[in-house]
C-alpha cells in the first residue's frame, strides 16, 4: 500500500489552487446564465436573490465584543445583515434581532470555501490575510472592509494581513502613516484608511460599570502574556512567577488563548510546579472584565491586552521587553519602531530581569507614579478616537461604501 504525505504548507497551497479553480469556473458560469436569463427576458435587469447588501464575518465567538455594537447600530436602521460565524457558541445566536440574520458556517478551510463563494456588496471582518492564504477575495464581493480589534499599530499583523482588504477601520489616526508605507513599499492599491474608533473598548465600557465589588481585596498582579517565544510564560516563566508570589500579593496569570493550543507542555509544567500555592490562580474565562477589574497591577509583554487595562480602568502596568522578533509581521518592513513599543516607555515600566529578586518594590513605585497617570490619558485620546460612538461611525461608513457600489453597478449596467 502506498502512502502519501502531504505537509501542511503544500496542503494549503493545494487547497487555495483548487477553490480558486472552482470558483473561477462558478462565476463563469452564473455570468453565462445571468447573460441567458437577460435575453430571454427581453433585455429586462436580472435580480440575483443570492446576493447580500452587507455581510459579517466572525472567525471566533472572541470578536463578538467587536461586532455587537455594529450589529446593534444596523438594528437600530432596520437595515438587513448576514452574520456568518465559524463559531456554534457565538453570542449573535443568544441575541434578539429582526434584521440580523445568523449562520454558523463551519470553521477552518470549510467556512473559507463558503466566504470564497460569497456574493455581497459589503464584507465586514476582523480575519486578517485576505488573499494570502485559503480566504481569497470573491468575485462576487464589491468591497471588503477590515476592523481593527485592538488599539494596536495596523502593522501589527503577520505579512501581508492587511494588503488586499478594501478599506481598513482604525481605532486612532496614529494608525495611517505605517500603513501608507507599506502600500508605498510594495506597490499595492491605497485602501481608504477610516478611523472609526474601537468598538470593543465601547462594549467593554458599558460592562465596566456593573462590575460587582470585590470584598476584602487583596493588592492583585495581573500576568498577561502574549503567545509564543517572545512570550513572559515562554521566555521567562518561572524565573518570573517565583519571585511574583513571594511577595505575598494575590497573582492571577491569564495565558493567552493560543498558549493552551500551541504551548501545552509550558503550561501544565508551570502548573504543576505552583499546584497548592493559595496565592496563584490561573484564569482562562473567555471574558476578561472581572479579572481586569481585581486587578491593581498588570504585567505584560507585547500583548494588545495592556491597552484594555490601563485605558477602561486606569491603572498601571509594567512590561517585560522580550526583544519583540518583528520578521513575521508587517511592522518588519517598517523602518520606524511601531507606536506601541514607543509609548510603553511612556504609559508604563519597563521590567528587567535583574530586577525580579525585588519585584516587590518595583510594582509599588509603580502604582505611585503620577506621571504615568497623566501619559495613559494622553495615549488613551491618541488610540481611542470617537469614544462610545464606533457602531455609529462604523455603520455610516458601510453604508455609504454600499450606496457607492450600487451606484457605480448601475452606471455600468
Amino acid at each position: 500500500m502506498l502512502l502519501f504525505y502531504i505537509d501542511p504548507g503544500t496542503g494549503s497551497m493545494l487547497f487555495s489552487i483548487v477553490i480558486g479553480l472552482v470558483t473561477m469556473l462558478y462565476f463563469v458560469g452564473k455570468a453565462v446564465i445571468l447573460k441567458l436569463k437577460f435575453v430571454l427576458s427581453g433585455g429586462r435587469a436580472v435580480e440575483n436573490h443570492n446576493r447580500y447588501s452587507f455581510v459579517i464575518y466572525s472567525e471566533s465567538e472572541r470578536y463578538w465584543n467587536v461586532f455587537k455594537p455594529i450589529v446593534e447600530e444596523f438594528e437600530k436602521r432596520q437595515i438587513p445583515v448576514v452574520y456568518y460565524t465559524s463559531s456554534e457558541k457565538d453570542p449573535v445566536f443568544s441575541q434578539t434581532y429582526s434584521f440580523i440574520t445568523r449562520e454558523f458556517i463551519g470553521e477552518g478551510n470549510k467556512a473559507f470555501t463558503r466566504l470564497n463563494f460569497l456574493e455581497a456588496d459589503i464584507c465586514l471582518m476582523t480575519t486578517p490575510g485576505l488573499d494570502v492564504y485559503q480566504l481569497k477575495r470573491s468575485r462576487g464581493v464589491s468591497h471588503y472592509s477590515h476592523v481593527l480589534h485592538a488599539v494596536d499599530d495596523a502593522t501589527g499583523y503577520r505579512l501581508f494581513g492587511l494588503d488586499y482588504f478594501d478599506s481598513v477601520l482604525l481605532s486612532g489616526e496614529y494608525q495611517k502613516a505605517h500603513v501608507r508605507l507599506l502600500e508605498e513599499k510594495r506597490g499595492i492599491h491605497q485602501k481608504e484608511l477610516e478611523v472609526v474608533g474601537c468598538p470593543y473598548l465601547d462594549e467593554l465600557q458599558k460592562k465596566v460599570a456593573s462590575l460587582p465589588v470585590e470584598e476584602d481585596h487583596r493588592f492583585t498582579v495581573l500576568v498577561a502574556p502574549s503567545w509564543g517565544s517572545n512570550g513572559i510564560l515562554s521566555k521567562y516563566g518561572s524565573k518570573l512567577l517565583d519571585p511574583l508570589l513571594e511577595t505575598g500579593f494575590q497573582i492571577i496569570v491569564r495565558p493567552h488563548p493560543q498558549t493552551v493550543l500551541s504551548e501545552k507542555n509550558i503550561l501544565e509544567k508551570l502548573q504543576k510546579r505552583y499546584e497548592g500555592r493559595n496565592n496563584l490562580e490561573w484564569d482562562f474565562n473567555r471574558e476578561n472584565l472581572v479579572t481586569l477589574s481585581r486587578s491593581d497591577i498588570m504585567i505584560s509583554d507585547f500583548s494588545g491586552v495592556i491597552f484594555d487595562f490601563t485605558f477602561l480602568f486606569d491603572r498601571p502596568f509594567m512590561y517585560v521587553n522580550a526583544d519583540f522578533d518583528a520578521r513575521p509581521y508587517d511592522a518588519w518592513d517598517i523602518e520606524e519602531k511601531p507606536w506601541k513599543f514607543r509609548v510603553l516607555p511612556e504609559i508604563g515600566i519597563e521590567l528587567r530581569e535583574e530586577n525580579f529578586s525585588n519585584i516587590k518594590e518595583v510594582l509599588l513605585a509603580a502604582c505611585k507614579d503620577t506621571q504615568l497617570t497623566e501619559n495613559r490619558w494622553k495615549a488613551k485620546d491618541i488610540a481611542w478616537q470617537h469614544r462610545e460612538h464606533s457602531g455609529r461611525t462604523i455603520v455610516d461608513f458601510l453604508v455609504k461604501k454600499q450606496q457607492e457600489t450600487v451606484s457605480s453597478k448601475g452606471k455600468t449596467n
